[in-house]
């Protein structure tokens, strides 16, 4: 149930994706012989459903190792292209670490970054945002959902917003693309971060749209040598894990709706058998405004490290983002929702998926009861935390 730090590869895409280590094994850049061909045709369809999850051109695609690479090269090529134009980033302080390091690279570069709070529900001040902006505010960087607590922020206000001051919009989409519906239209952004292996696809493989018009957007590669992807990253394609990529995009098209119902049916179900066996826990986050698949929660009184030990080695949740788990301090992410210390180090990320059943959210919720009864027993603050 740690869905959010990565997901299994759906055998579906396995199967589509094996012919391409072994009989289809050309390179996609090789333009004067069949084996070529037959990659880059297989990567321009796989292009292309990725394209249709998101409600994009397939030239709009530009594939890269994953969705922190796509943040790198959306937030860098972005503010370099358009340096000339203003110096200023406006960000979250909830955001992965793969977008706030690299604003924190920008600002020693010369760039100036505004980290916008939250309130305890985890959302934007949209007013605080539009407050924000100046006049040399070229780009505004916010994630779709975020990866801790599921919280799913006003994408298309903040486009709105941005759209009428001629600013850029990036949006980190890695939780939420192929769980619920993203159009890069309809929520104005220009530039979106995916990543395969959120969604039930092979991890290192990656894509960054860019939009071509209405306003048509330009970035910087990072990568040189050699052209590909337009110029804007540069590399021999993975072809097999682009054919994977795109029929995991496909899976989620077609699947979505009815997928996404089930999980926020088990979701609500592990919710309620945690808040009816255990006094003291509270939710992080919006519950309106929410991945249905999500659910962070607060045990007081309980160490969350020491849950995760409790729980042994067949339940697998976390106790925050997967890219710092071995760090001991509470989640940045919760600290910035007003979560007391105390509780944000007690907190557990559950984040089901695909192939999770009933039967295990009960077996969880159940193991969930006991490990925490068993470390309260032991624990003094929980006393504390009672009192």
């Amino acid at each position: 149930m740690d869905n959010h730090a990565t997901t299994r590869v759906d055998p579906r895409v396995v199967e589509a994706m094996l012919p391409y280590f072994s009989e289809t094994f050309g390179n996609a850049a090789s333009r004067n012989h069949e084996f070529g061909w037959r990659a880059e045709e297989a990567v321009e369809t796989a292009r292309g459903r990725i394209a249709r999850l998101i409600g994009a051109s397939p030239k709009e695609i530009v594939f890269t190792s994953g969705a922190t690479e796509s943040n790198n090269l959306a937030l860098k090529g972005l503010v370099q292209r358009r340096a000339e134009r203003g110096n200023h980033i406006i960000t979250c302080v909830t955001e992965h670490k793969a977008v706030l390091d690299p604003c924190g690279r920008l600002e020693r570069e010369g760039f100036r970054v505004s980290y916008l709070p939250v309130g305890r529900d985890g959302l934007l001040d949209l007013q605080r945002l539009a407050e924000a902006i100046t006049a040399k505010t070229i780009l505004i960087s916010a994630m779709y959902a975020n990866n801790e607590t599921g919280v799913i922020q006003p994408i298309a206000e903040i486009g709105r917003i941005a759209r009428e001051r001629g600013i850029a919009v990036h949006v980190d989409g890695a939780q939420a693309v192929g769980k619920i519906p993203v159009d890069v239209e309809r929520d104005a952004i220009d530039l979106l971060s995916l990543t395969a292996h959120k969604l039930y696809g092979p991890k290192g493989i990656g894509a960054l749209y860019v939009r071509r018009h209405a306003p048509r957007v330009e970035i910087q590669a990072q990568m040189d040598g050699g052209g590909h992807e337009r110029g804007m990253r540069s590399g021999t394609l993975n072809v097999p894990a682009i054919v994977g990529f795109g029929r995991a995009c496909e899976i989620c098209r077609d699947e979505m709706a009815v997928e996404s119902a089930r999980l926020a049916s088990l979701r609500d179900r592990l919710k309620a058998g945690l808040f009816a066996s255990i006094g003291g826990i509270a939710t992080n986050g919006s519950l309106e405004h929410r991945l249905p698949h999500n659910l962070s929660v607060s045990f007081a009184g309980v160490d969350g490290e020491s849950l995760l030990l409790g729980l042994g080695a067949d339940v697998a949740v976390s106790s925050g983002s997967a890219c710092t788990s071995a760090n001991p301090e509470p989640s940045h992410v919760l600290r910035a929702m007003g979560v007391p210390e105390r509780l944000a180090h007690s907190s557990i990320r559950f984040g089901l998926g695909r192939f999770n059943t009933e039967e295990e959210v009960d077996y969880v919720t159940g193991k969930v009861e006991q490990v925490v009864a068993r470390l309260r027993e032991l624990s003094p603050r929980h006393e504390s935390a009672r009192k």
